[in-house]
C-alpha cells in the first residue's frame, strides 16, 4: 500500500519546511526509517525519516521548495503500484523552489532561444530540455554528506564528489571535509605566451554614463520568516515598558579572574556572561512575577527558571535554554552555553534545546554596544538586554574614581510586570552582581 510523506512538524513551533536537500532520489528502494530529507525548519535543519517501505515514487517537492506542515510531498509505494492519483494532485497547492516564469508556446520545429539580459535573482535558471533528457552521470549522482559537511565544504569551494566519506555507508561527514581542506592541489604552472606584450591603454575619465545599478535579493530563510513574524507579533499586542540599571563590575570582574585560574586547567573558561546568567536565575526565583507569562485569560507564574540565551547564527538569532539556571554553578552554565551555541551555529539544536525557556537574556556587550533595548518573546513577559563593561569615571565617596560599569535594561510586559516588581528585580540582580557571593544565598 502506497505511504503518502508528509511535511511534517520538526519543531513545536514549525508551521512549513523547506526543502534542504533529497537524500533519496525517485526510484531508490526506502524501508521504515531511512532519511529520506533535510528540512530546514524555523529553528534548526532536521531530518525527515520514512514511515513505510517500498520505492520512492514520486518526489512532488523539489529541493529550494517550502510547503506547509501536513501537506504531501512525496509519495513510497510498490514499484508495480498505481500512484497516479496520489501523485497527480498531492503536490498541486505546494510552494516550489522559484523558477523562470514560462515564455509563450513556441512551435516544436523551433528550439528555445537563450533568455537576454542576467538571470533572475530569484533562483535557478530551469534546465534544458536536452539537460533534462541526458541520464545522470558519475558527477551529478548524489553525494551521501552530513548538514554540515555540506556546508563546510561549500564555504570551502570543495567539490564533494571529490571527497572519500568515513561514516556510515561512505557518508561524508565534517573530519572528511576538514582532511580534504588541508590536501594539496596541483598547481597549474605558467602559461607560455609568444605575443609580444600589449601597450597599456591610456586612463580615460571615470563617467557613471551606463554604470549599472542593482542589488542581491536575498531569499528570506526559514528561521528569518519566524524571526519577522515573532516580533511583529510581540510588538503589535504586548505593551513593552524598558528599565535600566548600572551595575559596578569590579568584584564580577575579580572573581571571574580567580576563578577561571581554577578551572582552566580543565578547559574550562567563565565569561561575564555566565555571572549574568546565575545572578538572573538566583533573582528570578526570588521575584517569581518577572518569572511568568501572559495567557490571556491567566498569568502563569513559573516554579522553575529556565532562561533562554539568544545566540547569533547565520539567519538570524535562536534562543538555547538554560535549564533550571537558578541551581546550576558557573562552570556548569558555562559549558551548556558554549557548547549549545556551537551547535546553533551549525542548526543542530534539538526542539527541547530551543524552547521551553520562561525569561530570556540577550548580550551584545562583547560587539561594545553600551545599552540597548531588547523585544521580548511571547508568552515571556521579560528579557534583559546586556551591555558591555566599561570603564567609566563615577562618583564614590565623594571623589571621582574610574569604576568597571556594566548596563542592564529590562524589557517588562505591562500586563503582567508592573514598574515596581521589575524595579525589585532589578535590585536583586544588581545585589547579587555587585557581591557575587550572594548569589549562593
Amino acid at each position: 500500500m502506497a505511504t503518502k510523506v508528509h511535511m511534517e512538524a520538526l519543531s513545536p513551533t514549525m508551521e512549513e519546511g523547506q526543502i534542504v536537500r533529497w537524500l533519496k532520489s525517485e526510484g531508490d528502494s526506502v524501508v521504515n526509517g531511512d532519511i529520506l530529507a533535510e528540512i530546514e525548519t524555523d529553528k534548526a535543519t532536521m531530518e525527515l525519516v520514512a514511515r513505510g517501505d517500498g520505492i520512492l515514487r514520486a518526489v512532488l517537492l523539489q529541493e529550494g521548495g517550502t510547503a506547509p506542515v501536513g501537506d504531501v510531498i512525496a509519495v513510497i509505494a510498490a514499484e508495480d503500484e498505481d500512484i497516479g492519483d496520489l501523485a497527480g494532485g498531492a503536490g498541486s497547492d505546494l510552494s516550489e523552489a522559484p523558477t523562470q516564469a514560462p515564455g509563450p508556446a513556441q512551435p516544436a520545429s523551433e528550439a528555445p532561444s537563450a533568455p537576454s539580459g542576467p538571470p533572475a535573482a530569484a533562483g535557478p535558471a530551469p534546465e534544458t530540455a536536452a539537460e533534462a533528457a541526458a541520464p545522470p552521470t558519475d558527477h551529478q549522482e548524489r553525494v551521501k554528506a552530513s548538514p554540515l559537511a555540506r556546508r563546510l565544504a561549500e564555504e570551502a569551494g570543495i567539490d564533494l564528489t571529490t571527497v572519500s566519506g568515513s561514516g556510515p555507508l561512505g557518508r561524508v561527514v565534517k573530519k572528511d571535509v576538514e582532511a580534504a581542506k588541508t590536501a594539496p592541489t596541483p598547481s597549474a604552472g605558467p602559461v607560455a605566451s609568444d605575443a609580444a606584450p600589449q601597450p597599456r591603454p591610456a586612463p580615460q575619465p571615470w563617467s557613471d554614463a551606463g554604470a549599472a545599478e542593482g542589488y542581491d535579493e536575498m531569499k528570506v530563510s526559514q528561521m528569518r520568516k519566524t524571526i519577522a513574524r515573532r516580533l511583529t507579533e510581540s510588538l503589535s499586542p504586548v505593551p513593552h515598558f524598558f528599565l535600566t540599571i548600572e551595575v559596578d563590575m569590579a568584584r564580577v570582574l575579580d572573581a571571574r579572574k580567580q576563578l577561571n585560574n581554577l578551572v582552566e586547567r580543565d578547559g574550562d573558561k567563565i565569561s561575564v556572561n555566565d555571572f549574568v546568567l546565575r545572578a538572573t536565575g538566583s533573582a528570578l526565583a526570588r521575584h517569581p512575577e518577572c518569572n511568568a507569562a501572559w495567557h490571556d485569560t491567566a498569568i502563569r507564574r513559573y516554579h522553575h527558571v529556565h532562561i533562554g540565551v539568544a545566540v547569533a547564527v547565520e539567519d538570524g538569532l535562536i534562543t538555547p535554554v538554560v535549564k533550571h539556571a537558578d541551581r546550576k554553578g558557573l562552570v556548569q552554565i558555562s559549558r551548556e552555553v558554549r557548547e549549545m551555541a556551537g551547535r546553533a551555529r551549525e542548526k543542530r539544536l534539538k526542539p527541547e534545546e530551543y524552547t521551553g525557556s520562561t525569561f530570556s537574556v540577550s548580550n551584545l556587550g562583547m560587539f561594545g554596544i553600551r545599552e540597548f533595548t531588547a523585544i521580548i518573546n511571547p508568552p515571556e513577559a521579560g528579557i534583559l538586554a546586556i551591555g558591555g563593561v566599561e570603564e567609566i569615571p563615577v562618583a564614590v565617596g565623594g571623589e571621582v574614581v574610574i569604576r568597571p560599569r556594566m548596563r542592564i535594561t529590562m524589557s517588562c510586559d505591562h500586563r503582567v510586570i508592573d514598574g515596581a516588581q521589575g524595579s525589585r528585580f532589578l535590585a536583586s540582580l544588581k545585589g547579587m552582581l555587585e557581591e557575587p557571593a550572594a548569589i549562593l544565598l
